[in-house]
């Protein structure tokens, strides 16, 4: 890949696993090595909450606002690394789903990562794949998926 196609926008989807953890690591590297901003996106899934959380909006706006502390966390912790540019992106639904039509149209992103180790899925999450795989087959824009 010469100078003129080194992606400019990397996005990476985050939460507290560990597939995720490894895909920002990755995702702050690449940043870093050709001084691209980094886009860091996480999604408040409202089906992670019983029906009684989610239709309270006190409960929602307070897993938000935790969500949007960790982020600003990730966003230090990135810059700390040595990025530069870090942006951050918080959206609610499903987290496939919300990235594909909502966060890479919004952040302009060229690249996202993702992190996914399908080998420790077993029984029905192995069967009926992953966000990671929806996110590959659906997404407009190049997919790293780190194991």
């Amino acid at each position: 890949m010469d100078k003129t196609e080194e992606f400019k926008r990397i996005l990476v989807g985050v939460d507290d696993s560990e597939d995720a953890q490894m895909g920002f690591r990755y995702a702050i590297r690449e940043a870093k090595k050709i001084d691209a901003t980094l886009i860091i996106t996480s999604i408040l899934e409202g089906n992670e909450m019983n029906v009684y959380q989610a239709l309270d909006k006190d409960h929602v706006r307070s897993e938000r606002t935790k969500l949007e502390e960790n982020i600003k966390a990730y966003q230090q912790r990135a810059k700390e690394a040595g990025v530069e540019k870090v942006e951050v992106i918080v959206e609610e639904g499903i987290a496939g789903a919300v990235i594909v039509k909502k966060v890479i149209p919004a952040s302009k992103a060229d690249l996202l990562v993702i992190g996914s180790n399908s080998n420790k899925k077993k029984g029905l999450k192995r069967l009926l794949g992953s966000q990671a795989e929806y996110i590959a087959k659906n997404s407009p824009i190049s997919v790293m998926i780190v194991r």
